[in-house]
């Protein structure tokens, strides 16, 4: 698991999947700002890479949620992993909105569940794991059990460690924050001083926007 953390890590640096700038930090959706930026969306244009990540988050349900009766990926990130992971494991496949639609049936959930069934999340980013455990509450609204979650990668923030644990809900990931940082250091593409720096702003994301912006 270990050594799948260190390899994936290193691809999403290699396609820039993964960005890192600590002296010119991006800005979230949140609104925080923020040194690292993560977007798996774009492992879908490598097929190689595309193919590592079914492949892998298909061995990671068998291994560990064998037990699952149906696939739901969150919506926009992990619908196409979701997908995939799901024909691979032979399985029926929904995703999860963020919001009911405005039109038609309003639906939450795209696709058939029936109430009873165990299923399996899939997630492309957990950064506060607020929408991936919105996911879960519709997914249990609809009778249905969690058998637990995986996604691409996590930023390990306390809240969201919390969040899980609060939630029941077991999760898995590909790659993290700290793998990461460390191939990241490995191959020159931060320094030892961007270590500290990074740390800083994972420790407090938030308040870290409103140290930066004193500087």
């Amino acid at each position: 698991m270990d050594n799948l953390r260190h390899i994936f890590a290193g691809k999403l640096l290699g396609v820039k999947a993964i960005k890192l700038q600590p002296t010119n930090p991006f800005t979230w959706a949140s609104g925080w700002l923020s040194p690292f930026y993560c977007d798996n969306r774009k492992t879908l244009s490598y097929p190689a890479l595309r193919s590592f990540v079914k492949v892998e988050t298909t061995r990671l349900i068998m291994e560990h949620f064998s037990d699952a009766e149906a696939v739901a990926g969150v919506a926009t990130g992990a619908i196409p992993q979701g997908a995939l992971v799901a024909d691979a494991l032979g399985l029926p496949f929904v995703y999860v909105r963020s919001k009911p639609k405005d039109h038609g049936l309003e639906n939450l959930i795209e696709g058939e569940l029936r109430p009873g069934m165990k299923v399996v999340v899939v997630e492309d980013l957990i950064s506060t794991g607020g929408s991936s455990l919105k996911a879960v509450e519709a997914i249990r609204h609809n009778g249905c059990e969690v058998v637990g979650m995986v996604a691409s990668f996590t930023y390990g923030f306390a809240e969201a460690r919390k969040a899980f644990a609060d939630a029941g809900v077991e999760l898995l990931t590909l790659t993290d924050y700290e793998a990461v940082v460390d191939e990241a250091l490995r191959t020159g593409y931060i320094s030892r001083d961007d270590v500290q720096l990074l740390a800083q702003w994972r420790k407090s994301p938030a308040t870290w926007q409103v140290a930066n912006q004193t500087l």
